[in-house]
């Protein structure tokens, strides 16, 4: 494993959510990123020629905020719409963690994203975020015209709990005769909240994420219920058959890889188009850091093309 990701995840491990009291989590909930050198140096900063503009959509009880980027040289015709769900365990995370992987996909795809924020557990618990994000999406596809993008051309992505949330947003679209997606995303996402895969105990003390970490996040955002829902765990849903077609991206040093790889496999025996990709020497969370994780951006090029191709075949 590269040295800059060891030293990365010896200091991560200082702010992990597993020693976390309630005071210290409630801190970390209302701390904001923001851009300047040092930040932008570690986490990216915003692609060039985007323009973001906030603003707020439907979520389950009330708006939750949105951020879109958009191409500011695209053509006059509408764009592509890409729905995007951050990560942070359904715990942490905010529309700023999400800012260099949305502006690069709205650049190099030539899409419209819109980034959902969400209720945080665990003040508000499962399915709270499930059901903001599944809200947002028909709100925004609803009033595509607004952003200059196509209802017609629609895909959703996520990184970790927002790898959950993507796929569990197509899940509900398909059952609840929701907006039509295209493509989903899946960027090492948590798909199985039962922790029972191997590679939990085989990468108990990786760099990042350990296993402590995802037991924590878990127990945050279920507060006891059910793990095997597929609206928490999308892997146990029955049937897997009419979802969109998916780009599932795990890495070789993660406690959930394998959720990512039995859920291709599961898609895959369902009959819906997968791409697999496993980025060897990689830990979880390696796309939040561009600078210091050399295979980041080769998962953002690879995540945009199966979008570029998939939304364009849907012109």
């Amino acid at each position: 494993m590269d040295l800059r990701v060891r030293l990365l995840g010896r200091l991560l491990g200082r702010l992990s959510i597993s020693s976390m009291d309630e005071e210290r989590l409630r801190r970390a909930q209302q701390q904001r990123i923001g851009h300047n050198p040092v930040t932008d140096l570690l986490l990216g900063g915003v692609a060039r020629g985007v323009r973001l503009t906030d603003s707020t959509a439907r979520g389950e009880v009330g708006p939750v905020p949105v951020r879109t980027y958009r191409p500011e040289h695209a053509d006059g015709g509408p764009l592509p719409l890409v729905v995007n769900y951050h990560g942070g365990g359904w715990t942490l995370g905010n529309l700023d963690s999400a800012d260099w992987l949305c502006s690069n996909v709205a650049a190099t795809v030539g899409a419209v994203v819109v980034s959902v924020d969400y209720r945080l557990a665990p003040g508000h618990r499962w399915p709270a975020a499930a059901e903001d994000c599944y809200a947002a999406l028909v709100d925004v596809v609803g009033r595509a015209g607004e952003f200059g993008a196509d209802p017609a051309r629609v895909a959703v992505m996520g990184d970790s709990a927002g790898g959950n949330l993507a796929a569990v947003v197509s899940l509900m679209s398909r059952d609840r005769s929701g907006p039509r997606i295209a493509h989903q995303g899946l960027v090492y996402p948590s798909v199985d909240l039962t922790m029972s895969a191997p590679s939990i105990d085989e990468n108990a003390s990786a760099p990042i994420l350990t296993k402590a970490d995802c037991l924590a996040f878990r127990d945050h955002y279920l507060g006891g219920q059910d793990p095997r829902h597929p609206h928490a765990s999308p892997l146990f849903a029955e049937d897997l058959t009419g979802l969109p077609a998916a780009l599932v991206q795990v890495a070789e040093h993660d406690p959930i890889r394998d959720d990512g790889t039995r859920y291709a496999a599961a898609l895959q025996r369902a009959g819906v188009p997968v791409r697999l990709t496993e980025y060897v020497g990689m830990p979880h969370g390696f796309l939040a850091f561009p600078r210091l994780c050399r295979s980041a951006p080769q998962a953002l090029a690879e995540l945009c093309t199966e979008q570029a191709r998939v939304l364009a075949a849907h012109d």
